[in-house]
This record gives structure tokens, sequence and C-alpha cells, in this order.
């Protein structure tokens, strides 16, 4: 799903709502300054409750961003929409931010496009996030933090489908020779 995109600016935008583990309107919300590539930071800035956290970039989102940012040069927001000068209006949804609408469908798109039939939503990337991490391994505290939950029951609900407390059978030369694809 994340190759399935033809455009750059859907492939980071799908990469940040899987990668990052964001909501839709945080995703909507990133400016070009949330993003710190020196320690591979993004600054998720009053999402839901009016919280700032922090989140990892990994290094091959943080290549897609940098060519993104060289090839479509935002300015403030990192994923404009509609000028608001062609639009004639500024302010509340109508900024030059890009839409609710606009990630949904690039979502819907990408699911298409990869010929995923399962039902998913934008929320499912986050969802994916969280399980995913619990799954490698990483505690259910990181996990909270990371998603910006204020309670943890918030977050065990999200990951509900991981094999919590488990880890997954695997064969020793799996991690004597991990695959380099």
């Amino acid at each position: 799903m994340l190759k399935a995109p033809k455009l750059l600016k859907h492939r980071v935008l799908i990469g940040l709502l899987y990668g990052c583990g964001l909501r839709c309107f945080e995703v909507r919300n990133l400016k070009i300054s949330d993003l710190d590539f020196d320690r591979q930071m993004l600054h998720v800035r009053q999402g839901k409750g009016k919280k700032d956290r922090y989140v990892p970039l990994s290094a091959i989102l943080t290549r897609g961003l940098k060519a993104y940012i060289e090839s479509e040069q935002p300015s403030v927001w990192l994923f404009n929409g509609k000028d608001q000068e062609i639009n004639g209006r500024a302010g509340g949804d109508f900024d030059c931010r890009y839409s609710q609408r606009g990630v949904q469908w690039a979502v819907k798109q990408a699911k298409k496009d990869a010929g995923i039939t399962k039902e998913m939503t934008v929320h499912t990337l986050r969802h994916t996030y969280a399980t995913h991490l619990l799954e490698e391994g990483l505690d259910i505290m990181s996990i909270r933090d990371l998603l910006g939950h204020e309670c943890i029951d918030t977050t065990m609900i999200y990951l509900h489908v991981a094999q919590s407390g488990r880890v997954r059978p695997f064969s020793p030369l799996d991690r004597l020779y991990p695959a380099t694809n």
C-alpha cells in the first residue's frame, strides 16, 4: 500500500499516517517546522486533547519527506490543498491545508491500487502502527505515549489484535541472518 500511490505526496502522507501513527487531523496540521531531520523526530502539535508529542521518523520516511519538500516546496503546511487565494476564503477549514476528504481519498485510492479488499480507513493505519509496535516488542506504556493517549485503557483497545506478551515463533536462523531486502 505504501508503494501504490502514484503521487509522492500521497506516498509520504500514507507513510506518515502509518509510520508515525498519526490521526487524520494531525497529518493535516503538520507544518514544515514540525519536522526535525537532525533528531529524526516529528513534533505533533495540539493532538487530541490539545497535547503535543514527539514521534520518531524512520530513515526511509525522512528521505521521502526531503524529496517531497524539494519537489513540491510547501511553504507553511506540509500538505497543501487548495490555495486560499484561489478559493477566495481564508481561515478555518478553508485555508491551504490538505482537506480531510483529500486524506481519506488518498488512503482509499492507495488501498484500491494495492488490491487490498479488506475494509480499512485512515484510522486503520494508526491502529496497525500500534499493533505492529507491540508485536515487535515495544512496551505498552511507550506505545501509549507515541499515540498520545492519556489513559492506558484506550491504548489497550487499539491493541486487541496483537499477540501481546508472547513472542511470535521464529527460526533462530532468522536472528542470525536477518533478511536484507
